[in-house]
């Protein structure tokens, strides 16, 4: 089943494998290289985070990565991008497998990112929030030498205050209008989102980035929100009072981070048209998928450096 519910007001389901990876192997799961994998899909932009902070952290030879495929059914996202639609690595045709390896019979959402134990096959956890921060905080001692500080201490606090705005209001705000099940619902989630991009649009005004001059966990937060923008979410989710574009200041720090190693390179967006208006189809039910926008306008100067 999908992680969100189509009702009056949108829900997402957050029931979660909690388990996690940490140096003191708290859960049984002890940090390792090489034992791992994380499987994302490109099209989704929760797991896209976790890929993005795997390059930004330079774990790409710690724990490796499989790409599952832009669309699925409701059942499990599948590996039909790898040759005889397999995992090379957990050779299975479904992310399931790994879930009914860990759990026979789960019937709870199927959902990316999710680390698997390789020597096992079994899922060790798809809560997304804690594997990008445990991916900074407990894997440390595998970080490349010029990894940026995606949790600096000195604004931490204020950083989990401005991220669980951002997911609250955006990450899950433009859901909250595309399966909005009553007019009522939709108007206001259309009045909580765009209350909240105004505030980032003013916010961006003074800075570079969310929290000051350097990328932090929050701007991989709200990345790949505003990736999906323009692309899906203005038309898709009907989030249309106006483009990203038309928003300078969103617009270019936007830009900024796209242009920056591991943002624009793990933005694919052919596959996360696909995945939206395919995937869908309730509310896109003839499957047909947009030409546009041209992803050319994200490589022009943003003017924030």
């Amino acid at each position: 089943m999908p992680p969100y519910v189509t009702s009056d007001d949108f829900e997402r389901d957050t029931d979660y494998i909690p388990d996690r990876i940490t140096r003191d192997c708290q859960d049984g799961w002890p940090v390792e290289p090489g034992r791992y994998r994380l499987v994302a899909a490109r099209a989704c932009p929760w797991a896209t985070r976790a890929i993005i902070v795997r390059q930004l952290l330079g774990l790409e030879d710690v724990i490796s990565l499989g790409l599952a495929a832009p669309t699925h059914d409701e059942d499990s996202w599948t590996f039909d991008l790898d040759p005889d639609g397999r995992d090379p690595v957990l050779d299975i045709p479904r992310l399931k497998d790994a879930f009914e390896a860990r759990q026979p019979g789960y019937e709870r959402g199927i959902t990316v990112p999710a680390i698997v134990d390789v020597p096992t096959g079994k899922v060790v956890t798809n809560d997304f929030p804690w594997i990008t921060h445990d991916l900074y905080f407990e894997w440390a001692a595998h970080h490349r030498d010029d990894a940026p500080d995606l949790w600096p201490a000195d604004v931490r606090e204020e950083m989990g205050e401005v991220m669980e705005r951002v997911y609250a209001e955006v990450n899950n705000g433009v859901y909250r209008l595309g399966f909005a099940g009553t007019q009522a619902a939709y108007d206001r989630g259309y009045e909580r989102l765009w209350a909240a991009l105004d505030w980032l649009e003013g916010r961006l005004a003074d800075r570079r980035f969310l929290m000051g001059d350097s990328i932090t966990e929050a701007d991989v937060r709200l990345f790949t929100t505003l990736a999906r923008f323009d692309a899906v979410y203005h038309g898709h989710f009907k989030c249309n009072r106006n483009k990203l574009t038309e928003m300078p200041n969103l617009w270019g720090y936007a830009r900024d981070l796209f242009q920056t190693p591991a943002f624009g390179d793990n933005t694919d967006f052919e596959q996360i048209k696909q995945h939206y208006y395919v995937v869908h189809d309730d509310i896109n039910p003839t499957g047909i998928v947009p030409r546009g926008p041209d992803p050319e306008v994200w490589l022009t100067p943003h003017g924030r450096g």
